[in-house]
């Protein structure tokens, strides 16, 4: 067999040699490239599994940030709806007021006028009563052709003032 390996250029002590470098060179190479390496690798896996696991972390952060968020606005819009309809209801509440200011300041001046209405009337009556009275004493006079005294003229006066009234 010895024979046989020297013919194929198998020498057994450079057989045995290399082995040993390949061993050498094998564990140099585990020792400072390999487990380096691996440990490396092995990090990044932890680091990749730590940001996977932040991200779910943040996915579900923002999840329940944007619920909240909706939830904020459903109530501010609420709020904000509450308000416009109190501020509706107020406007409705002054408009009212106001109309029925009006409508008392209206009827206020419609009394007003009707005082002064009648009061202009009453003053007419009693100004038309004496010019009636004046007429009726100046026509009798110059019918009867006589001067008629005071008394006289406060009796036609209040004849007159009787037959205006009736």
């Amino acid at each position: 067999m010895g024979d046989t390996l020297n013919s194929l250029g198998i020498y057994w002590p450079k057989l045995l040699a290399q082995t040993i470098n390949f061993g050498i060179v094998l564990f140099v190479l585990w020792k400072f490239a390999y487990r380096p390496v691996l440990n490396m690798l092995a990090q990044r896996r932890e680091k990749i599994a730590e940001s996977m696991a932040n991200a779910d972390k943040i996915k579900a952060e923002l999840a329940a940030t944007e619920a909240s968020r909706r939830e904020i606005l459903d109530k501010a819009n609420a709020a904000s709806n509450k308000l416009i309809e109190e501020a509706r209801a107020a406007a409705a509440r002054v408009q009212e007021v106001e109309t029925q200011k009006a409508i008392a300041a209206a009827n206020q001046i419609v009394a007003k006028a009707k005082e002064a209405s009648e009061a202009e009337l009453v003053r007419m009556k009693a100004e038309l009563r004496k010019e009636l009275v004046r007429l009726v004493a100046e026509t009798t006079a110059k019918v009867s052709g006589k001067v008629l005294t005071l008394d006289d003229q406060k009796r036609l006066a209040e004849e007159t003032t009787k037959e205006l009234a009736a």
